[in-house]
């Protein structure tokens, strides 16, 4: 069992020392997890010691511990991210969409425009960013697929259909889709992506990782247990995490 979205800092909630990493690493062990990898905003980038995080590993020889990094896609940014992927030997790399031609939409505050949106229009601007991320060679992981229903706005088409060139570029990409637990804990109140998404990846050969996108230490491996077996009953048959962007596979 590995949890691969991890939040050392959160939203620059604490410090990147000693005390923080063990903290997460001592979790990781209550939670019976043989691998973690933290994978910070690409924002606090100037924030974290990427090289503590491994010299802390050292005193946790029963775990294996990746460095990653979450980054904020936006098309126009493409050459930037690729400077920044230079900085350091990152073990994987999540590619996510937080943001809509400047709207931040997954803030707390923005449901009233979410409730306001064409549900179909939203869904489709959204998942053209989440193609491109697929197609830019930047990632290897699409974080939490189905973000965009975390208000528990659905769309009127089917969204395996809305979703179909963010499903084919991932495809023919070979990056790697996430189960990512946090959603439960949203008002959409359930897994990202959801379980139709889920068998349609299955269908395209899409592979899986897992992620619990903790914020704080308590809630580093939430629910992955019940998530693995949710990927088992889609037909989900192998997970995948990282080493320097060299997929291992974890049969199921």
């Amino acid at each position: 069992m590995f949890d691969l979205h991890i939040h050392l800092i959160g939203h620059q909630d604490r410090l990147a020392n000693q005390e923080n990493v063990r903290n997460f690493l001592e979790a990781a062990r209550r939670a019976g997890l043989n691998e973690i990898g933290f994978a910070d905003h690409d924002m606090y980038l100037e924030d974290l010691d990427l090289p503590l995080i491994r010299r802390v590993a050292e005193e946790y020889p029963d775990l294996k511990v990746r460095v990653g990094l979450e980054v904020d896609y936006r098309a126009e940014d493409e050459v930037k991210i690729q400077a920044v992927l230079q900085t350091f030997p990152f073990d994987y790399v999540i590619g996510s969409v937080h943001e809509i031609n400047s709207w931040l939409f997954d803030y707390p505050d923005q449901i009233q425009r979410h409730q306001a949106e064409d549900p179909d229009r939203l869904y489709l601007a959204y998942f053209e960013l989440v193609e491109k991320a697929a197609r830019s060679g930047l990632f290897t992981t699409i974080g939490h697929f189905d973000l965009i229903k975390l208000f528990g706005v659905r769309p009127h088409t089917d969204v395996r259909e809305l979703a179909d060139k963010a499903l084919q570029a991932i495809a023919a990409n070979g990056l790697v889709a996430e189960l990512n637990t946090a959603g439960r804990y949203k008002p959409v109140g359930e897994f990202y992506p959801e379980e139709k998404l889920i068998r349609e990846m299955v269908r395209r050969g899409i592979d899986f990782t897992l992620g619990s996108d903790a914020h704080e230490a308590q809630y580093v491996g939430r629910d992955l247990q019940e998530g693995v077996q949710f990927l088992r009953n889609c037909g989900v048959k192998r997970l995948i995490h990282f080493e320097q962007k060299e997929h291992l596979i974890y049969g199921l």
